[in-house]
């Protein structure tokens, strides 16, 4: 192998950890996500059993306001691009769902294709190692 492949092969080496990253952050967006919508089910699940609560309302930089929440049974979900539906509960609930299992599919997709640049990444430390092998040893002649 030629010092120009050496090359070439340590640049695709530096490709393949960079998208191992940008995977490995995508499948940490997609977790939180996932804890966020399982976190709004719970909360609706659990404003449907009462008919009042308390809670702490953010208004930024770390400070809340104390209110009440009257169970109308009715929530406003944000679907995207700035579009906000009214939902009953239920409803609400088996939308969240829904994007739930979107969420582990594209978890799923995001682990093959995380293995597979794993599994590239190692094959492409043993061509390296390969060639360091190969670039130590005394030419015989």
């Amino acid at each position: 192998m030629s010092e120009e492949q050496a090359q070439q092969l340590m640049q695709q080496m530096q490709m393949l950890e960079t998208y191992f990253s940008d995977l490995s952050q995508r499948e940490g967006t997609f977790l939180n996500v996932l804890r966020e919508a399982t976190a709004a089910i719970e909360s609706i699940q659990s404003l449907s059993q009462k008919s009042e609560s308390e809670t702490l309302v953010p208004i930024g930089m770390g400070t809340y306001v104390p209110t009440k929440i009257s169970s109308s049974n009715k929530i406003i979900l944000n679907i995207g691009a700035g579009v906000a539906l009214e939902k009953d509960f239920p409803s609400a609930i088996n939308y969240l769902e829904a994007r739930i299992k979107e969420i582990e599919i594209a978890l799923q997709d995001n682990a093959a294709k995380k293995q597979n640049a794993a599994a590239q990444l190692e094959q492409g430390k043993a061509q390296i190692n390969q060639l360091m092998q190969a670039a130590s040893q005394p030419s015989s002649g």
